[in-house]
């Protein structure tokens, strides 16, 4: 086994030692000539990063669901950020349109990134992935420069112009002070002799990306951000001397990449003008006197609404204010996305508790819910389904409700409202109450939320508003999922009989739209269209009198129009006809499956009949140490006598 670890170490070393690039300056200007895109700049490197695993743009007609939410809009995913941020285009699309910007030198390569939203809704960890991304990248630096600086740095002024078209580089910058020094009296001038290297990005290393917490506003020292002066050295050297310099705060290791300021708007405004210093100036102070020293950075901060709001309202912020670029990270607002979140969290962690079905939507739910803002156009709970690019359907008709129209008169929509975190730490509380059995299921979760909204500290409105949403617009919605996974449980192959009442009732107003007869699959007879039967179907969702002759015309104008695209034609594709026949299935088991559920004492067809639909629903996900609390809570709140 020993040999095993011993082979792995041997490779990682070998591996490295491949990766290792030594030499001098005149070796480097080979390499730069070689390869013009290894002196390029922060942003641009950045940009290259992110875009490097990919994108593809998401073609809207095979997706209805998303062409429901987006329109006509074109939607590009990201690779880099795709299995990590989910429901967040719009956020990712700004980024990247940032750095794209940034890369070609615009305006915003000289103006700070900076990420706005509520509590929890992902900026660090955006800020993170970033970070992340740029530790797979490399950089040629001046061996032995605090700042890790581009080495061209040292060509000098009245040759850089010749340099530059024979590199076919455009050179920026200037050596800092320890370089300098290191090249006036140690090498005697000689810069092309200067030892060059090559080293990865780290944040563990403090190499190439700096990070900056609030500082305390009454302690606020600059030389987090732009290191100071070694006071052991002040004995040896005289005060000017380059040798005292200690260029270690945030914006000097950041040099070459980023640097992230973290809730940014806590430090004083006088602290922050270093950092536009950096990124419109490209310079920022050396300790003492020094001067200024050149800095290559991509600075990206970020902080919360609140701080963001109270620091737009002085006008005396307006010069920090112009130099800022703003993206909005707010919360998620589409349930599958919602969903693919807590999923995520789950897989990272050591939660290994059994979940039954609707367990992370019913929870996701909630969480929408609270960021939504109310509208006259529909109920709350209409308008999550529609972000969700659903169809509603009411009455036999699917709402034509248009989402950007929502969506433009709520433009705050998503900055307030309920955390993941918060979702989180109500699932691990359901988990806590049940130990024994290791599983958590919609109505353990239900409660968990509903105790920990009566604990935490909210106004007042809001947390009836909030109970509200669960004790009966979210346990309502429930109801009607039970309703059908306990159809479905007990109908012998209900995809099916799905099937089949479709295409029995597609022949009958076929034959009655045309005004033609029905020939029956079986015998071959010739029939009548059978009213009685299509009525029987329409009816569950409203359609009646004269309404049903619209509605078979619609429902035959529809699929017509799929088959022509030679799309699959199932009795899920037209919403309206998918929501009648399932109410007709279950308006056909209701009364067996409430009597069955709520019988205390079943006779031996009814108890086989109970076993087959407890094993049925164990087949479909549910966990088994949780199928009997789910169906007493079917029989108490779903088929009340």
């Amino acid at each position: 086994m020993s040999e095993d670890f011993q082979k792995l170490i041997q490779n990682d070393r070998e591996g490295r030692r491949k990766q290792i690039w030594k030499g001098t300056m005149l070796d480097y200007l080979e390499v730069a000539r070689a390869d013009p895109s290894v002196a390029k700049l922060s942003h641009k490197r950045l940009f290259e990063a992110l875009m490097k695993p990919g994108s593809e743009e998401i073609n809207l007609e095979e997706n209805p669901r998303l062409k429901r939410i987006f329109k006509e809009s074109k939607i590009k995913v990201y690779n880099f950020f795709k299995d990590e941020f989910f429901g967040m285009e719009k956020t990712v699309s700004s980024i990247i349109r940032y750095f794209h910007s940034a890369s070609l030198k615009g305006e915003e390569s000289r103006q700070v990134l900076y990420l706005v939203g509520p509590v929890g809704s992902g900026k660090s960890s955006l800020v993170d992935r970033i970070k992340q991304g740029l530790e797979k990248e490399s950089m040629y630096m001046i061996d032995g420069c605090p700042m890790y600086e581009e080495p061209l740095h040292l060509i000098p002024r009245h040759l850089r112009k010749e340099f530059s078209k024979m590199l076919d580089i455009e050179i920026e910058g200037d050596l800092c002070p320890i370089c300098r020094y290191k090249l006036k009296e140690e090498l005697q001038g000689r810069w092309e002799e200067m030892p060059i290297k090559k080293g990865d990005f780290s944040i563990r290393a403090k190499r190439g990306i700096g990070v900056v917490p609030p500082v305390d506003p009454n302690n606020q020292d600059t030389s987090v951000l732009i290191g100071g002066e070694d006071i052991s050295k002040l004995d040896i050297y005289s005060e000017g001397d380059p040798r005292v310099l200690d260029l270690s705060g945030a914006l000097n290791v950041g040099n070459r990449g980023m640097v992230e300021f973290i809730e940014v708007f806590k430090n004083e405004t006088e602290y922050l003008h270093a950092m536009i210093t950096a990124t419109q100036e490209k310079h920022i102070p050396a300790p003492g006197r020094h001067g200024m020293i050149y800095v290559d950075t991509c600075i990206i901060a970020h902080s919360n609404e609140a701080e963001w709001h109270k620091f737009k309202s002085d006008h005396t912020n307006e010069a920090i204010l112009d130099r800022i670029v703003v993206v909005k990270v707010p919360y998620n607002m589409r349930l599958t996305e919602e969903v693919k979140i807590y999923k995520k969290i789950i897989r990272g962690s050591k939660f290994n508790a059994d979940i039954a079905p609707h367990t992370l939507e019913i929870a996701s739910m909630f969480a929408i819910l609270t960021r939504l803002e109310p509208t006259n156009k529909c109920d709350l709970m209409t308008k999550l389904k529609l972000y969700n690019g659903e169809e509603v359907v009411e009455k036999g008709k699917t709402k034509k409700i248009d989402v950007l129209e929502l969506k433009e008169e709520a433009r705050n929509e998503g900055m307030n409202g309920i955390s993941t975190r918060f979702i989180m730490k109500a699932l691990d509380n359901a988990l806590s109450d049940n130990i024994a059995d290791n599983c958590i299921h919609p109505i353990s979760v239900r409660e968990s939320l509903v105790q920990m909204v009566k604990e935490t500290d909210l106004p007042e409105d809001t947390r009836k508003r909030y109970l509200e949403f669960l004790q009966d617009t979210i346990h309502k919605e429930y109801l009607d999922v039970l309703e059908r996974e306990i159809t479905k449980a007990f109908v012998y192959s209900y995809q099916e009989q799905a099937e089949s009442l479709f295409q029995n009732y597609l022949d009958h107003a076929e034959a009655y739209v045309t005004k033609k007869r029905v020939k029956d699959r079986s015998t071959a007879q010739e029939l009548e269209p059978d009213e009685t039967f299509m009525k029987s179907i329409e009816e569950q969702i409203a359609i009646i009198g004269t309404a049903c002759d619209g509605f078979r015309q619609e429902v035959i104008a529809y699929l017509w129009s799929v088959s022509r695209k030679g799309e699959n034609i199932s009795y899920e594709s037209y919403e309206p006809l998918k929501e009648a026949i399932e109410k007709k299935l279950m308006a056909s088991v209701r009364d067996v499956s409430r009597i069955i559920t709520k019988a205390r004492t079943r006779d031996e067809e009814q108890g086989k009949k109970y076993e087959r639909m407890v094993e049925q629903l164990i087949r479909n996900g549910y966990p088994a140490s949780c199928v009997d609390i789910i169906l007493k809570y079917a029989s108490n709140n779903l088929w009340k006598d």
